[in-house]
Parts: structure tokens; sequence; C-alpha cells
């Protein structure tokens, strides 16, 4: 800080540079002479620094002088009298030797400061700004111009920061003063013994006291921390540097700013709460801790609300370098956000002094008073600080900072209350917001326990997701334009996914692009999505919904992935096709807003959806209980039903041998058609309605298996063929009951738990013709460790070496006669299964040749 009002009243030009000074160490009998001040690593001990105090011989009336004269070796230097109310008339001038080349700098002119920037305490003095004038050894000051008797004790301040170690040439350290706290407070208050409040912003790295060498037997009275407990402004200074500074200087250069704040000014400590070096590094300035609420000395009636940023260097003429500035932001938005503060934002502050600023702005004390939040010095007093260079460069730190302000909002319709968790039976969503203008920030993610689980655009406000059970953290984090991140504050959210019931509905068809239902009249693009709607009255507190997927018409290979609206689709897939197939799929998708959407890889395609049933957490619907994999209906062999393959037009009607299933869980193969065709499986007896919704959809000759949750109804399940002849098998999986002892339903994922193409969850390499690979699950990815009864999991074979099926079992037990999917060599193709758990682990069985398999996984069932 620099350009007082006292040395603009007297008519001083602040000469901020000694032209002409060079860095180096001359001879000297001092034990640091011929070394650099170390600054560059860290000192990890205290580093003594001295202060040597030479004498002012007055000169008559208004003069005195310290003539030209060898000195102990220094960095920073400055004036001080005994009399803290006595003003100085005229100029004080000093010039220094440099230590090397012992040549001498031109005259500068030295500051006066106000006595009482940090309260009116014992042994204070009146002194002027300290000045960095870089390794010297000799010194020289004139005072005079003034009419007026000079001050008694007048004598100058030679502060030596002292080395960590010798050094070569390039390691010095000082800057200079900064105005400070009105009144001295006390009592002090306790330290804190809790850490500060979370910022919203990243906490910058910071080299602490210990680490740059601060001696703290310097500072025996504690720190004082701000009464209100808040910080809501930050003000940027600079300091006075008569020589170009080195970065491996700048430890020194705040231990020599340490010693002058303390020993001559008699200040309580180092006055600035961080300091900036050019080359980006921050420091901690007055003790108290970095995260806390420190109450320093650098802004002379307005300390007890703010925080005080020093820029190592003198930028009257020119501006602070990138890194000094971008230093500055970090440090700002970090203290700022901790109190709910906007680094490019307005606050209110009182003020403690009667007083004016550098633009003539009166200020009464105990009046509020607008202010930026990041403004300079020259803002709240009358001082040039921080240069007129560094002053307009405070508009590029206001937008260098992340979203500020960045909060949640509401949570599943409610106001998040600070310490009160919130309750969700799995899905939530959930709105925040920012004083960032949305132009301004790329994009936004929502972290669940530290993971980004959601991502939207930088104008959205509200992001949904499915949480397993348990209890969550859940944030926000932005992403503005300039690369900066803020993160907001936790919310706890309480995920009671207990009772998750299942309600079996009729077929019925909720989405058709061909027809326009549900969505457009259109095929879907690739890399797009479309949304569907899928809750309606009745369904109440969805938190998952059954539906038969069909792709149809795509125009190229490609892939589909069903997902809940509102959240980032992941990377698991539903339905793979070639071009011209038709192939559908079961899927099991998490519910947050009612609607899911649709995904579409490349090319174009139609999609249809029917609803076979959905989970709800409302209290109605039936628990889920395994049975088998075991073979029900086979009409190759009379298995269930007569052994003749269904006629085109003609149901048969399957009786299923548990009494009391609200809907049966089938795995329908449909094998040996004689032409294209679909096969529809609805509840009841074939004398029932059928619906127009299809569960498996064919050509000639291809065999190809999809998973059915089909209500029951007279404890019987009808077949329907459309056109040929085929022939179908149904293996049950489980069923859903009344019965208090069956198994409720938890949402997660989808999550990609298995692909033996990259070894993910089991080894790398295909699942060779006869044999079988174990899928642990337990504990596993959020799926608990004990209590689950059976898996959900969108299994895909792909890449087979010939014809061939594959099994999946309970690990541990032995494997039925079963399949679930069927496929021809080259084929990709997906099955939905929900497969019982009995030790923990999954296997899945390849019959012939090899094939790579995949697993994603999108809920589980337990106790």
């Amino acid at each position: 800080m620099r350009g007082t009002a006292l040395a603009a009243a007297l008519g001083v030009v602040a000469v901020l540079g000694f032209q002409g000074a060079a860095n180096g160490f001359g001879t000297d009998a001092d034990e640091n002479a011929g070394a650099r001040y170390e600054a560059s690593g860290k000192a990890n001990a205290p580093v003594e620094g001295k202060v040597h105090k030479l004498a002012l011989k007055p000169k008559g009336t208004g003069k005195a002088v310290l003539s030209q004269q060898d000195t102990k070796p220094f960095g920073l230097l400055g004036v001080s009298w005994k009399n803290p109310d006595a003003a100085v008339q005229g100029t004080i001038e000093a010039r220094t030797r440099d230590a090397e080349s012992g040549k001498w700098s031109k005259w500068v002119t030295l500051e006066v400061a106000k006595a009482t920037m940090d309260g009116k305490r014992p042994g204070l003095k009146g002194a002027t700004e300290p000045v960095w004038v870089g390794p010297s050894d000799g010194a020289e000051v004139r005072v005079g111009g003034g009419a007026a008797e000079l001050p008694e004790g007048m004598e100058l301040n030679l502060v030596d920061p002292g080395t960590a170690k010798p050094k070569k040439k390039g390691d010095l350290a000082v800057a200079p003063v900064a105005f400070a706290l009105p009144a001295a407070v006390d009592p002090l208050p306790t330290p804190p013994t809790v850490p500060g409040p979370d910022s919203t912003a990243p906490k910058p790295n910071v080299v602490l006291r210990k680490d740059w060498g601060a001696d703290e037997t310097l500072n025996n009275e504690g720190p004082i921390y701000l009464a209100g407990g808040k910080i809501k402004a930050a003000f940027v200074h600079h300091t006075a540097v008569a020589t170009p500074y080195e970065c491996s200087e700048s430890a020194a250069m705040v231990r020599s700013l340490h010693k002058y704040h303390v020993e001559v000014n008699k200040w309580r400590d180092l006055g600035y709460n961080f300091l900036v070096d050019k080359c980006g590094t921050v420091f901690e300035g007055r003790q108290g801790g970095v995260d806390q609420p420190v109450h320093g000395a650098h802004t002379f009636g307005w300390n007890s609300e703010a925080t005080g940023i020093a820029v190592l260097g003198d930028y009257t003429s020119q501006g602070a370098s990138a890194a000094a500035l971008d230093a500055v932001a970090q440090v700002a938005s970090y203290k700022l956000g901790q109190y709910d503060g906007d680094i490019n934002g307005t606050t209110k502050l009182v003020a403690g002094a009667t007083q004016t600023n550098f633009f003539g702005t009166s200020f009464t004390e105990g009046q509020s008073y607008d202010f930026k939040t990041l403004s300079g010095h020259r803002d709240a007093f009358n001082t040039q600080c921080p240069g007129n260079s560094l002053y307009p460069q405070l508009g590029t730190i206001r937008q260098a900072g992340p979203a500020a302000k960045l909060k949640i909002t509401n949570v599943n319709g409610s106001v998040p209350q600070s310490g009160t968790p919130v309750e969700t039976p799995g899905p939530v969503s959930l709105n925040w917001s920012t004083s960032t203008n949305s132009a301004l920030v790329t994009k936004f993610e929502l972290l669940v326990d530290d993971k980004p689980v959601a991502t939207t655009a930088g104008t959205a406000t509200q992001a949904s997701t499915t949480l397993a059970l348990g209890s969550h953290q859940l944030q926000v984090r932005a992403t503005t334009t300039n690369g900066k991140v803020s993160t907001s504050l936790p919310v706890t959210v309480v995920a009671a996914v207990k009772d998750i019931k299942f309600v079996p509905v009729t077929p019925k068809r909720l989405m058709d692009t061909r027809e326009g239902l549900g969505v457009p009249l259109q095929k879907v693009a690739g890399g797009t999505s479309v949304t569907l709607p899928v809750t309606s009255a009745g369904m109440n507190n969805v938190t998952a919904v059954v539906l038969n997927v069909t792709a149809t018409n795509p125009t190229q290979a490609s892939f589909v992935s069903v997902y809940p609206n509102g959240t980032t689709r992941a990377d698991a897939s539903n339905l793979n096709f070639t071009a011209g197939q038709t192939i559908p799929n079961l899927v099991v998708v998490p519910v947050v807003d009612g609607k899911v959407a649709f995904y579409n890889h490349a090319g174009t395609v139609d999609l249809i959806a029917d609803i076979t049933g959905y989970f709800t957490s409302s209290g109605e619907g039936a628990t889920q209980t395994s049975y088998g994999p075991t073979r029900l209906m086979d009409t190759r062999e009379g298995l269930g039903v007569a052994q003749q393959k269904v006629a085109g037009g003609t149901a048969v009607s399957l009786s299923i041998p548990v009494a009391d299933a609200k809907a049966v869980v089938l795995n329908v193969t449909a094998t040996n058609p004689t032409q294209g065709s679909f096969v529809s499986v609805y509840p009841g007896g074939t004398t029932e309605p059928r619906p127009t919704a299809s569960n498996l959809n064919f050509t000639a000759g291809q065999t190809i298996p999809n998973l059915v949750i089909v209500p029951v109804k007279d404890g019987k399940v009808s077949f329907y063929n459309h056109l040929g002849s085929v022939d179908l098998i149904a293996d049950i999986t489980g069923y859903f009951s009344d019965s208090t002892a069956g198994s409720t339903h938890t949402n997660i994922g989808p999550k990609r738990l298995m692909d033996t193409r990259e070894g993910l969850g089991v080894a790398q390499g295909k699942v060779n013709g006869g044999t079988f690979v174990t899928l642990p699950l337990a504990g596993v990815d959020g799926i608990p460790a004990t209590g689950v009864t059976a898996v959900v999991l969108n299994v895909t074979a792909t890449n087979p070496t010939q014809a061939g099926f594959v099994s999946v079992f309970p690990s541990g037990t032995e494997r039925p006669g079963v399949s679930n999917l069927n496929f021809t060599a080259g084929q990709t193709i997906p099955n939905l299964v929900i497969v019982p758990v009995k030790d923990g682990k999954v296997s899945f069985y390849n019959h012939s040749g090899g094939v790579d398999l995949i697993a994603d996984i999108t809920g589980y069932f337990s106790k």
C-alpha cells in the first residue's frame, strides 16, 4: 500500500522503485554475507531476521541526515520516530548501495504511514512505509523541505529477513505496509478449534507461515477474528519495491514485511491476510488460520468485515502478471465463497472511521456503504494503492473466479434445512442457483458422494438421479467458461428405498414413433434422444417402470439406451441391432421426473415401448420371489402346452405353478418361425382380450429370446403368434405376490459391472464354449454385501464365433437347462435377466464357440 493522504498533503512524489539498484551481496562480517536470502523452498523452521537501527542526525530546523555509510546486510528499509502523533513535514528520502555491484541507487521518497493502522497499541511509533530494496550493504538518508521541527528519535530501520540456508543468486524478500484497524479489539477471542466453513470455491495452495519461515516469537498476543465471523469483501493492495525481485525472493520479502510490521510499526502481526507474488504463489499472512475469518490490518476503517490480499511489487506504471491476477482471484473466491459471497458482486460495509477515499467519496463512521465485493485499497482509503496499473485489472480478477453463490435451493420440492437430511424413496430431483450469469457457465454436474451422475448445460437449474439405499452427500459443481470450478455445499439425502413393490399392468403401448404415439411422428436420429412421459393418474410414487422396447426399421447398425430423464446417460445399452433388423428387449428403468429418455447412437430407427408394470414406494404392489430358472413351456416337446407350433392368429395358454402369483417373470424364446411375425404375452386364458403390445419380433428362421413380466390372471398367461407358425419356450425366473416374505426392489444404475472385452468384473477374454465366468456382486458398486435375493441385469452377447446360447444362473448352483440369450455367429444381442443370487455372485455359461459378454445392472431385489 502506498500514496497515503499525508504524503499527498505534503506534496510528496513517491518514486516506488530505486532506479539503478541491483541485486547481490558484498563482503561483510555478518553470517549472511555473500549469500542470497533464501525464499524459494520451504523453510520448515522459523527464520530469525534482524532489524538494524541507525539514528538520524538533526541538521537544523526541519532537516536530518544519515551520512552515507556501510551497514549490515539488509533488504528492506523504513524510517521511524518516537511520537506516533508527530507530523513530518517535508520529504524523507533514502538511497542504498547494492551489495554485489557496490553502486549506489538513486534517491527514493519514503511515504509516511498511518500510525494507528493496527489500533492504539503500546510502544506505537510513527513510521514510513517499508520499501524493498534488494540485498544491500550501505545506506544514506536525508530529511528536508519542512519548516517545523522534526520528531524526536528519528532512525533508519534496516530489515534483514534472514536465510533458511545460503543459496545462489536469486533469493531475497520484503514488501511494504498497509493501513489497518482503527482501534484495538479486546478481549481476544479464543482461537477456533474447528475448521472454518467450507467454500464453494476450491481452497488454493497456500505457503503457510511455518513454510515461509515466520518467526512466531514475534507474535505473543494471538490472532483476532472478525466480530461478525463473516468476510464480506476482499481489498487488494500492492507493496512498495525499489528494485525488481525474483520469485525465489518472495518468502524473504514476506518475512521482512512481518519483521517490520511487528518490530518497527509495533503491530500485532503481519498486516495482510494473504500475499501473492508475481509467479502466482500465495503466502499466508496474519496468523489465525487460512480457513478462518482473521482480523487483519490492511484497509484503515474497513478491516472488521474484510480480508486483505497484497500483491508483492509496485504496480503504479505496469500491471500485475497473469499468474498474480489468477492467484488473487483464487484467494478472493475461496474466502468469499466461505460466506456466500460473489467475487464479481457487491456488498455493504460499515465504516469504522470518518474519512474520504482516493476518489473523494466521504465515509462517516458507523454508516453503511456499497462496495464491490472485490475492491482496491483506494476504494476505501485516500491512497493510490493498489497502483494505477493494477487497479484497472481488478475487473479482470472479478471475471476470473468460478461460479459464485452456488447453492442447492430445492430437493424434491422442499427447501433443504441445514443439519436436516432430506428423505427420498430413491428418485431425487434438485434445483440450484448461482449469481454468475449463465452465459459464463459451461456446465453443471450433479455429484453424489463426490461422483458426477448427471451433467447439464450452463443454462440449467435442475437435475435428477436415483439413489441407492443409504445416506448420500449431494452437491452441484459448476464449470465456467474460464475453466474455473466451484462446488455447492453438500446436502444430505437419505434414500429409504425399502418396500419398493411391483404393480403389474396389462401390457399397453405408450410410444410408437411410426404413429407419433407418445412422441413426435418421426424416427429417432443418431446422437439424439426422445423423452416419453411414463406415469399417469393412479400411478403414485413411481420409482421405476418396466417397458418392452422394440427397435425397428433401423437404417444402420446402432444401439439404443433407455435411461431416466434428467440424468446423465450411462454407457450401458439396452438394444443392439443391425440395419433393417427388428429386435425387442425388456427394460427396467428408474423414473425420477415421470419421464424416461431413449437415445439412438447412429443412423435412424423407429422405437416402440409397451409398459407391463411399475415399481412404487406408495405401499401398494407385490414383492418378488425368485423361482428357478425352470422351464415351464416348450412347444417342441409338449411341455406345459400341446406339442406343436403355435399357428398364426392363435394363442396357447400356460398354467403358472404358483398359486398366489400376481405377475410372473418369464424368459420367452421364439424359435423355428416360418415367417416374420411377433408374439404377445398377456394375462389369463386364450379367451381374454389380447393387448396390441408385442413382446418378441422375429424373422423367418430366427431364434430370439426376451424377458417378459406379465400379470397372472386365473393362474394363467397366454402366448399369441401373429403370423406363420413358431415354437415357443418359456423359462420362469421369479414371480410377484402379496407375500410378506418376498423381496422389494431397489434401483441402481444402469451401471456396467462386466465386460469381457476389457476385463471388467471378470478376466479379459472371450468366454469359451462349455465354460462359464462368475461375476462378484455383493458389496460391489452400491450393491449391498448381504440381503440381495436377485439382480436385474441387461446382458449382451457380442462377437460370437459361432451360433450358441448363454445361460445366466446363480453361482454355486447347478446350471439349469435354460437359456437367456441365443445368437448366431457375429451377432450382437441383448436380453434382460432377473437372476437369483445365492452366494453374492452370478455365473454366465456359454454353450459353444467363443463370445464376449457384457452385463449392466439396473436394480436388485432384497429383504
